[in-house]
Order: C-alpha cells, then sequence, then structure tokens
C-alpha cells in the first residue's frame, strides 16, 4: 500500500475548520493509501500518537503554544525524517503554505521525498508572505513551491498564487465539499428546538449566523455594525472562538444591540450544521477567503447566502442566482440585503433552491476525493 505524511498545523479532536475538514473527508474515502500526519502537540493532554478515522496523526511540540508554533518547523522536519525512516512514505502532503517549511527543511537536510501542496489560505497573500517575521522563511516556502510535483488549489483566486512563486508545474483546481451533513440532512426538529430554547429564540425572530473563526478578515464587526439599521427582532449568532471575540462583544456593547449578539463559543463541526438550520440568513461579508467551506454548507441547508465576492467566494456568490453579493467593509449593504431577504419570499425561495442545486453537483466531496486521487495523488504515486 502507499503512504503519504501530511503536514498540518491542527487536527482533530482539538482544532478543526475547512482545511482539516478537507483532510478528513478527503481521507476518509481513499482507502488504498494509508495516511500519516505530523501535527502539532497543542497540550500535555494531547497524545503524541492516535489514529483518527483513517490517519495516524503524530504530534510534536511541548512547552507554551507560541513556542510551539514557532518550533513546530522543525520538529516536523525531525519527526518527518524519523518516520520516513520507519515507513518508507511515497509521498508528502503539505496542507496550506506555512506547512512547506517542514517539507523544505526535510529536503534542505537530505530526505528527498515528492511532495503535493493544498492552498486553502484565507488570509491575503501579502499577509501570508510580506508579513516581517515571515520574511526570514520565504526562501525555504519558495523552496517548497518550486520542487512541488503538483500543486491544488480550492479557487481561481489561489490559482494565481503558485505563478507568483516562480513555480512552473501542474496546477489543479479542486474545489471543497460542503458538509455532508448539510448535503444529506437528517431530521433534527426536536435538537433545533432544544437550541431555540437554549438561546431564547422567540416567536417572530430572525437569526443571522456565521459559522467561522472570529478573526479580522470574516468581517463580524460589519455585520455587527449592521444591527441598528435593522429591526429589533433581527439578531446574530456568532458559532465559533477566535481572536477577536472581545473586540466584538465590547463594539456590540459600544453599539447597543449586544443583547441581540450571541457568541456560542466552540462549536463541534459535527453540531455546526444544526446551528446554521436553527438559523434563518447566513451573512459571509468577508475581506478575504480561499473559499469560504462555510458558506457552501449554509447554501447546501438551503439558508439565503450574504457575502462579498472576495477571494473564493467569487466562485460561486452570484448575486440574485445564488446569492445576495455586498460590498466589502459595508455594513449599509448588509443591511440593505437583509433586508431585501426578509421582504420578498418567493426571490428567497428561487435563489436558495438554486444555490443548493449547485452546491450537489459542484462541491461534493465524494468527487473531490475522486479527483484528488486521480489528478493530485497520482502524479507521486503512480
Amino acid at each position: 500500500m502507499k503512504k503519504i505524511l501530511i503536514f498540518s498545523l491542527a487536527y482533530y479532536p482539538r482544532f478543526t475548520s475547512g482545511a482539516e475538514a478537507a483532510i478528513r473527508e478527503i481521507t476518509d474515502r481513499i482507502e488504498d493509501i494509508e495516511f500519516h500526519m505530523i501535527t502539532l502537540r497543542f497540550g500535555r493532554e494531547d497524545v503524541v500518537y492516535e489514529k483518527v478515522s483513517n490517519v495516524h496523526v503524530h504530534r510534536v511540540g511541548f512547552g507554551s503554544l507560541y513556542v510551539n508554533k514557532v518550533l513546530f518547523p522543525l520538529l516536523a522536519a525531525l519527526k518527518g525524517i524519523s518516520l520516513h525512516k520507519k515507513h518508507k512514505f511515497d509521498a508528502l502532503w503539505a496542507m496550506m503554505t506555512y506547512m512547506l517549511l517542514p517539507v523544505a527543511l526535510m529536503r534542505v537536510f537530505g530526505t528527498r521525498v515528492p511532495h503535493v501542496l493544498t492552498l486553502q489560505d484565507g488570509d491575503p497573500y501579502d499577509k501570508v508572505f510580506e508579513r516581517w517575521f515571515i520574511r526570514p522563511v520565504v526562501p525555504l516556502l519558495n523552496l517548497g513551491f518550486r520542487t512541488a510535483k503538483v500543486i491544488q488549489v480550492i479557487s481561481t483566486f489561489l490559482g494565481t498564487w503558485p505563478k507568483k512563486r516562480e513555480y512552473t508545474g501542474p496546477v489543479e483546481l479542486i474545489y471543497n465539499g460542503a458538509n455532508p451533513k448539510d448535503l444529506h440532512p437528517e431530521d433534527v426538529t426536536k435538537e433545533i428546538k432544544v437550541l431555540h430554547e437554549k438561546w431564547n429564540k422567540k416567536e417572530g425572530d430572525i437569526w443571522l449566523v456565521n459559522t467561522a473563526r472570529l478573526v479580522y478578515q470574516k468581517a463580524f464587526d460589519d455585520v455587527i455594525r449592521a444591527l441598528p439599521d435593522l429591526p429589533e427582532n433581527v439578531k446574530f449568532l456568532i458559532v465559533g472562538s477566535g481572536e477577536d471575540r472581545e473586540m466584538l462583544e465590547d463594539l456590540a456593547k459600544e453599539l447597543g444591540v449586544d443583547e441581540r449578539v450571541m457568541f456560542t463559543g466552540q462549536i463541534d463541526r459535527s453540531e455546526v450544521t444544526l446551528y446554521r438550520r436553527a438559523s434563518d440568513i447566513f451573512v459571509m461579508p468577508s475581506r478575504s477567503e480561499g473559499l469560504g467551506n462555510a458558506g457552501l454548507s449554509a447554501m447546501a441547508s438551503r439558508l439565503p447566502m450574504i457575502a462579498t465576492r472576495e477571494g473564493g467566494l467569487a466562485e460561486y456568490v452570484v448575486d440574485g442566482e445564488t446569492g445576495w453579493v455586498v460590498k466589502k467593509d459595508s455594513p449599509e449593504d448588509i443591511a440593505r440585503a437583509i433586508q431585501d431577504v426578509l421582504n420578498n419570499p418567493e426571490k428567497v425561495e428561487k435563489i436558495t433552491e438554486s444555490a443548493r442545486k449547485m452546491v450537489l453537483e459542484k462541491y461534493d466531496w465524494d468527487k473531490v476525493a475522486e479527483q484528488m486521487r486521480e489528478r493530485v495523488f497520482a502524479k507521486v504515486l503512480d
């Protein structure tokens, strides 16, 4: 059986976002490859080794989280060399740009295994490559780009990056999929009722929702700024955790809408679909997106989608066809779009059905896994 070693900064069960979900959805569907992974040990409670579904997970790191992250590329490279001596991997797989660092270090240290790169980065290009503390390692990143056998990107937007890093090999555009629980929903009427009771959703309340990291590029602040221009029964359910939570809480108090903004904190991915289905409108006015997995899942759940067309969102958010497009950094535009959704139920039904059909046709994980096997892994394994 062929063997692939994955590099990912985080993985189940502790942290999950679009990249981690993609790894799991893909590896769960490919049974003829043995997958190993090196990821960060965030705390002493994290076991050094365990098998998570179809992936053998090896964790490296110690001490403070900051020190862990700084040392991770070196520790991961050394662990990769050690594991390669034992398992003789046929390929390496870097999940997102910075995971090229341990791959490139392995190469520098004399262990040369063909590798693939998946670009799922949600940050803008400049932020990924031009921050002062990243510049010293850019030569390693460039080495990782130039020597990749194949690069897979999840959006046309990300497909422009490899050429900028002097990569001349094949680039495969393979989208992520929507959450399977949104594509093939179960009857969760009772669970939704419990959720409404927990968060005190009254009759007539309208819940806006976004299920993403609480970081600047997701623009949660713009949705909060839109609330004063909307009826008081319109509330905002923020599902997730992140560094911006305190700032967002302070902003809601400053604008006098803190009773209309609900923070769930970190929610297990298996439960996120329930929060979407308990809500009424998905609002995703991102300042930057690699693709926007959460938006695809919202469309699969037939939620009206209000979003910008920044980055990968332009792949599937089309105004009047699959969603409502708003300008970046425009709370006024967000409020206008929400009012349009509330005032035009027939339009909502037409657009949400069109959006769900599009997701079913193009963003199914079964198809994604098949494409990864045939168009990406085959280039380094066959």
